[in-house]
This record gives C-alpha cells, structure tokens and sequence, in this order.
C-alpha cells in the first residue's frame, strides 16, 4: 500500500500523530505525544475542527502514521518526519507550499532532521541565530528532592478544579499577553491522552489559593514525561516555586514508573531564565530546534 496523506479529521488523526511521536521518540526528537495534546487543546477548541487558517495533513503508510505537518498559521510550520522517510518530508514541505498564501513562510524543525534538504531545496533558508528550543532530559533516578518552601504545599490537582487551574495558568502567563486558557479548554485538556490529574502539580499558599503550576505528560509507552507548561503567578514569584512544584511533579513521576523527564525551554540568550532552572535541577541539553524561513517577495 503506498504512502497515503490525508486531512485532519478529528481526535482519532491526533491520536495518530500522537502515536507517531511516541514511536518516534528520542531525546532529540521533534514532539512528545504530550506537546501535541497541550499544542491541540490549551485554547478552547471544536476538537473536530481547525482554526481559521489553519491546517494539518497526515501522512500514513500501512495504516501507520509517518509523517505529519501542522501549519498552525498560513506562515508558521511544525512537522515531524520519521527518519527514514525523506519522501514524505518532500511531500510535506509541497503541501505546505500548496495550502499557504504568506509571503514569508517558516518551519520549526530539529536541527539535522530529516525534512531539512527538502526545505533547503525548496528555497527555504536556515535561521540559526533567530530564537530556538532545547531540548533537555533527566534521569529520574538522579533527581533529588528539594526543601519546602515556607508558606506553601504541593499537591495534584483534582478533576473538579478546571476553573481555578485554569486560572492560576492564565494569571502566571499574563506577561505575554491575555492567556487563551479557560475553563472549557481546560476541561477539554483534562480529557485529551495523555493527561493525568496526578501529574498535574500546583503550589498552594496557605489560605490553599494556586499560585505556581505544572503539567506533566507521561507517555507509558517510552517511560518519558514531558515537563509542560510551568508557571507562577507573578507577585509569587522569586520564592523557588516554580521550581519546587516541578520537582514534587518529577518525583510523583518517578513513584508511578516515569524513567525519564524532558523540558524544551527557550536555549537562545534573549530569554535564559527557564533553561537555568531546569539545569539546576539537573536536567541536561541533547538538541535543539532551528527556523528555516523562505521569503516569496
């Protein structure tokens, strides 16, 4: 049966994707099935349906998915390829071409993957210096508790608390402008694989108010949790917890059989802090991610 691309359709095509990406995975690896669900439904969603002027294709071969691309806007690419299948990142990066209308058009890429001679030949252009991601794993067997932090416990998060964990994300986020998270899309999240509530992990103050949080996606398959997204609201701040809260999530990790966590922070100079707070609790770099951009003008 030959390669065959199909468009989105629904929650079954992510499931796919995300299945591809947990077959996929290696430290230096595009997604984890947990970055997918987070990219899918941290804004409230028709989970049958794509934005406007979004797009995604899936590519399968036999029944297995082996290729996807996300086009969350006309300009902006995300895809992954499996390593083997040159083929199909030619046709991507076709498809791509075919559905976009931007004058300028990039794609987030692993640096070496396998999509990028398509693109160079394509005419896009790698960005090296523009910012990027790194992607960072720890052994759960090194990780070590920290101390508590006076004034505030660590805990899950129970299915019933959608809005206030909603809200305690949407106020950390809010130095990048309005958050998209409410409490729809995080009822939708709550229910989209690989969620757990037992790897969703807040801080509390003592009047047992959320001020820090994180998510943690265990992918059982592969034994790896994705750290994603960690926040603290900011008259909390400079008090560890952002931190803190992520270890207790690790260390919950750990109990129920992760062997391994991975973060991808920001790894450029223009926005250093989180890459130092995962190294300090001993999470190391394996790759990172590079923008390759054409112009049309």
């Amino acid at each position: 049966m030959p390669t065959a691309r199909r468009d989105f359709a629904g929650p079954d095509d992510l499931r796919a994707m995300q299945a591809m990406a947990s077959r996929q995975w290696s430290p230096t690896s595009r997604f984890h099935p947990g970055q997918l669900a987070w990219s899918r439904y941290y804004r409230p969603v028709d989970p049958d349906l794509l934005d406007e002027g979004e797009s995604i294709a899936v590519w399968a071969d036999e029944g297995q998915v082996v290729g996807f691309g996300w086009a969350e806007a006309p300009d902006w690419l995300e895809l992954q390829v499996a390593p083997d299948r040159p083929d199909v990142a030619e046709e991507l990066v076709e498809w791509f071409e075919e559905i976009s209308d931007a004058d300028t058009q990039s794609a987030l890429v692993m640096e070496h993957d396998v999509a990028e001679p398509a693109l160079a030949a394509a005419g896009f252009v790698a960005q090296p210096d523009v910012p990027w991601f790194t992607h960072h794993t720890l052994a759960l067997a090194d990780l070590t508790s920290v101390g508590p932090v006076d004034g505030y416990r660590f805990r899950h998060v129970e299915p019933h608390e959608a809005r206030e964990r909603a809200a305690v994300h949407a106020a950390a986020w809010s130095d990048f402008g309005p958050s998209k998270v409410d409490e729809g899309a995080y009822r939708q999240l709550m229910t989209a694989w690989p969620y757990r509530h037992d790897l969703d992990w807040v801080a509390v103050d003592d009047q047992g108010r959320m001020v820090a949080s994180v998510i943690v996606w265990l992918d059982e398959a592969t034994g790896v949790g994705l750290v994603e997204p960690v926040g603290c609201v900011p008259e909390h701040r400079g008090r560890g917890l952002a931190g803190a809260v992520t270890v207790a999530a690790l260390l919950h990790l750990r109990a129920v059989g992760g062997s391994h966590a991975q973060v991808s922070p920001r790894g450029d100079d223009d926005y250093p802090g989180p890459q130092r707070l995962y190294r300090s609790l001993g999470f190391r770099p394996t790759a990172r991610t590079v923008t390759w951009t054409r112009s049309l003008e």
